[in-house]
């Protein structure tokens, strides 16, 4: 594995284990998504996480990282990332952000998405639908000849011409062997002297962070829940992108084929 940067260039092999443990999020957050309806608590979605990871083999990334206690981070309405599963009951009109990472053959994948409870209010739905466009914008800029800033000016720029708030305290980041590697990448533009080339080879893990209030969030007394100081709406959208000689390839995506068994011939670099 090669570095530019302080930043980790993966090759074709480590690129096909990061997709396969992306796919596997990806497969786990569909049957999450299937289950959300008024009435679910919260625990529920712990409990079909942790029953996916042994279904498949693989250690959640998340939980015992930095000592946080489960597989799944699960945000109702205003907490914005890192909140614990539990008794919660999901009522309808909630929103709810499921937040998941594996770990597969020493390498890691992490993405995210935010589901409406029922029927929502046309404002929450109008903040998923800008949070989710808001990431794929971002993910069209993650390109060899791009920078890093080019993400995060993309992001930025259509969240707020919609009116609504980038949360600045979380960002996104690099990921491979390592859950959070360099580089960071924010969703909004910084004041960087040295802006980063963005590279064949780089795996990015792309992560808008929205509210419809203001952008401030603070950390509940847990430790970790962090939610919007003003008690505004947040959604999170989240996929792992690889940049590739042919632009990006969301790596977190159910509909990519299983990774071919040991001994035969691993999926080509780059393919979309």
């Amino acid at each position: 594995m090669k570095k530019f940067r302080g930043v980790f260039i993966k090759n074709a092999r480590e690129i096909d284990l990061i997709r396969e443990a992306n796919r596997i999020v990806a497969v786990i957050l569909d049957r999450l998504e299937e289950a959300v309806v008024p009435g679910a608590s919260t625990m529920l979605f712990e409990e079909i996480a942790q029953a996916g990871c042994a279904e498949f083999g693989v250690k959640p990334a998340f939980q015992g990282y930095q000592g946080f206690p489960f597989a799944l981070c699960c945000s109702v309405n205003e907490q914005v990332v890192h909140g614990f599963p539990g008794e919660r009951i999901l009522q309808e009109g909630d929103i709810v952000s499921f937040d998941m990472g594996v770990r597969y053959q020493g390498f890691n994948g992490d993405s995210a998405r935010t589901i409406a409870v029922g029927s929502v209010s046309a404002e929450t739905q109008k903040l998923l639908d800008v949070t989710r466009e808001s990431l794929h914008r971002g993910i069209a800029q993650a390109r060899p000849s791009n920078h890093l800033h080019d993400i995060s000016r993309a992001v930025q720029e259509y969240v707020e011409s919609n009116g609504m708030s980038v949360v600045r305290r979380f960002v996104g980041h690099g990921v491979g062997r390592n859950l959070h590697e360099k580089p960071e990448v924010p969703n909004f533009v910084t004041n960087d002297a040295h802006p980063l080339p963005l590279k064949v080879g780089m795996t990015l893990a792309i992560e808008p962070m929205v509210t419809l209030g203001s952008p401030d969030v603070e950390v509940l007394d847990d430790q970790w829940t962090a939610v919007t100081k003003d008690r505004s709406l947040s959604a999170h959208f989240e996929h792992t992108v690889a940049i590739t000689s042919n632009g990006p390839e969301i790596l977190s995506s159910a509909s990519h084929a299983p990774l071919a068994a040991p001994g035969k011939k691993l999926a080509i670099f780059g393919r979309s």
